[in-house]
């Protein structure tokens, strides 16, 4: 196999990585040759999308400070991804709609399994990203990472995606170490009427409905189904690997109020498989449901309460065959004090009971536990002067392996004007322990290679950031963070039979830089950048014989350029770059992806497109880890149809 990958990689740094390169410089090169079209189109036609940069700069936010602000005063490395971003990506799955964040690395390991991350760390089992659905947690507790092709939602109902790079941890709590991805969908009410898509090509298959309706005056309720195919990959020497998926999803949400209070109640049931091969055919499975109820008070002061149940399954005979049933509840009280002053205070609950089989590879042992967090959390913001703001706050959070961790957070803002935000953070978060780091052992049967920790501890980053975000006119938005991380106590191991510790501690030091210009009415280019730079190593007296490189696999740099272009008669053409450098451990070559989107709104019922991903790329290999066959990622074209009556 080895002999096999250094032949590719040997043919890819060639012939390969020439057609990639061409293809990226062909695509940049046609991205500016469509300003001239944009500028000659009609002065009739329709706006570009649905929100100006100076509309997007305003929209409203909720994951940095956990109540509603606005993107531009939003002291954080915050990006959204908008509804229409998501729509005129062609994206088809929540992964692959992320990949629109410059400040995530998103990287598909086969067909079903991604490596996604905010600076750095990140493997397919990542696990310093806080992820949540409609603010409900989605990581599993069994690795402190999330199993993507479980997390799913119907991408015609997302509001927006908010994306932060950063610690989040004094309001969202351990986990929240490298960033948060909040997934908001639409209020019933936005989802009125039925809806039916339908989506085709020669790596995957989907079909999904919905329909909205109103319940009296106040409310409003919405009901999809969805399934979906995917075909299974290769591997870089052209066998078939036997990773093909398919599965299945339904939901509801309603939403209504009455007088000062609102209430909202929402669930999903899915169930999928992967394909059959010699050793059996893994499942999973899972339902959830929540329920959030909100008040404002006369004085300016708001209470929400939120709790939600979640069952999920999977069993796959080689790694995982977990059961894993949580109920989390919540509440948080906001009021201003003064004319000056707004405090934020609030706690929480989660109670979760999981059950293991041993597989082939893996067995926990205790098979069995019952997992604990309590949280309590406080954060005030202080008007110090017109235009400087100190938001200072912590949490405290328990768990049944460390006990009570602290995670405070201080934010300081400044607006020059009201274009201008120049925004500094200092902040302490930490990755508290899972099952795979205290009650592992590989592989299923004695003897043991690796085993969990019994003294393994919380890792701690603290960090230091420097931001400035700007939009100097109404067609030029941008934003700029340059951060620092001081790791301490990361995960480590030894030589087999390896017991999990925490021995290895660095920096990470990096830059993350975005931007839009909306070049006419018609034609918006948007695009981004990301630098990391790591020093970790190991402590005296370690054995762990890998170090730092079984950490993550992380590029130096990655950047992206789309283009959105509205055309006569309802067409619209968009085009995505972007490059991707090296990995250094296990190897593999930078790469170039570009996509493109032709789509046409043929009437209010009807919309058609085709988006081809990879054009010029017939695969690449994009993330493998230590150990682990490297898939390549196929070119894809697919047509999707969208219809409403």
């Amino acid at each position: 196999m080895s002999e096999a990958v250094s032949e590719r990689k040997g043919g890819r740094s060639a012939a390969g990585v020439v057609r990639s390169g061409a293809g990226a410089l062909f695509a940049s090169v046609l991205i500016a040759a469509l300003c001239a079209v944009a500028r000659a189109q009609a002065a009739d036609e329709r706006d570009l999308g649905e929100l100006s940069l100076e509309q997007l700069a305003n929209i409203e936010v909720t994951s940095v400070s956990r109540r509603p602000e606005k993107l531009q005063d939003a002291a954080a490395s915050i990006y959204v991804i908008t509804a229409e971003d998501i729509r005129r990506s062609g994206a088809t799955t929540l992964p692959e709609a992320l990949r629109l964040a410059p400040n995530l690395q998103v990287a598909r390991v086969d067909s079903r399994t991604y490596a996604i991350s905010a600076r750095g760390f990140n493997n397919a089992i990542g696990n310093k990203l806080l992820v949540m659905i409609d603010g409900r947690t989605v990581y599993s507790p069994l690795f402190s990472g999330v199993f993507w092709d479980q997390q799913d939602v119907m991408l015609q109902d997302v509001e927006r995606i908010e994306v932060i790079s950063g610690p989040g941890a004094a309001l969202w709590g351990a986990n929240a170490v490298n960033g948060v991805i909040n997934v908001i969908t639409r209020s019933a009410r936005d989802t009125q009427g039925a809806l039916g898509v339908l989506q085709t090509g020669n790596t995957q298959g989907q079909y999904g409905f919905r329909y909205g309706g109103k319940i009296g005056e106040t409310g409003a309720f919405r009901f999809y189904g969805k399934a979906e195919d995917y075909n299974r990959t290769e591997l870089l020497n052209g066998s078939p690997v036997f990773n093909g998926w398919g599965r299945g999803q339904a939901g509801f949400r309603a939403d209504w109020s009455t007088g000062d209070d609102s209430f909202t109640l929402q669930g999903d049931s899915y169930r999928g498989h992967g394909e059959l091969s010699a050793v059996g055919q893994p499942t999973f499975s899972g339902t959830n449901l929540l329920g959030r109820w909100n008040r404002r008070f006369a004085d300016g002061s708001g209470l929400r309460v939120q709790t939600y149940l979640d069952h999920a399954s999977r069993d796959d005979i080689l790694t995982f065959r977990d059961t894993m049933d949580t109920f989390d509840v919540e509440a948080q009280y906001g009021t201003p004090l003064g004319e000056r002053q707004h405090l934020l205070v609030g706690g929480g609950q989660r109670i979760a009971r999981d059950e293991t089989l041993k597989s082939l590879l893996i067995q926990f042992s205790p098979a069995n536990q019952n997992l604990r967090w309590t949280s309590l959390f406080a954060q005030d913001e202080i008007k110090l002067a017109e235009r400087l703001k100190l938001t200072a706050g912590a949490k405290l959070e328990s768990n049944i392996y460390t006990g009570w961790e602290f995670l405070p957070s201080a934010r300081l803002a400044w607006k020059p004007d009201s274009r201008q935000l120049v925004w500094g953070a200092l902040s302490r978060a930490v990755r508290a322990p899972a099952r795979v780091d205290r009650e592992f052992f590989f592989p299923g049967n004695p003897p043991f290679f690796i085993v969990g920790g019994p003294n393994f501890v919380s890792e701690v980053s603290n960090v230091f950031e420097l931001g400035y975000r700007a939009q100097p006119t109404d067609v030029l938005s941008y934003s700029l963070t340059a951060f620092r991380s001081f790791h301490e106590r990361l995960r480590s191991g030894a030589l087999p039979p390896a017991t999990v510790q925490n021995m290895i501690e660095g920096k990470s030091t990096g830059l993350e830089a975005w931007g839009s210009y909306q070049v006419t009415r018609r034609w918006r280019l948007s695009g981004g950048l990301t630098t990391l730079a790591q020093r970790l190593h190991t402590l005296p007296g370690s054995p762990d014989p890998t170090g730092p490189s079984a950490l993550g696999n992380d590029p130096d740099y990655q950047w992206m350029l789309r283009s959105q272009l509205d055309l006569p008669a309802g067409w619209e053409f968009d085009v995505g770059v972007r490059r991707v450098a090296a990995l250094p451990v296990p190897a593999l070559p930078a790469y170039d992806a570009v996509d493109a989107r032709l789509g046409w709104r043929a009437n209010r019922q009807w919309s058609v497109s085709l988006t081809v991903q990879n054009g010029f790329d017939p695969w690449h290999p994009e993330f493998t880890s230590s150990g682990a066959a490297v898939n390549q990622i196929p070119r894809s074209a697919i047509l999707s149809v969208e219809w409403r009556p």
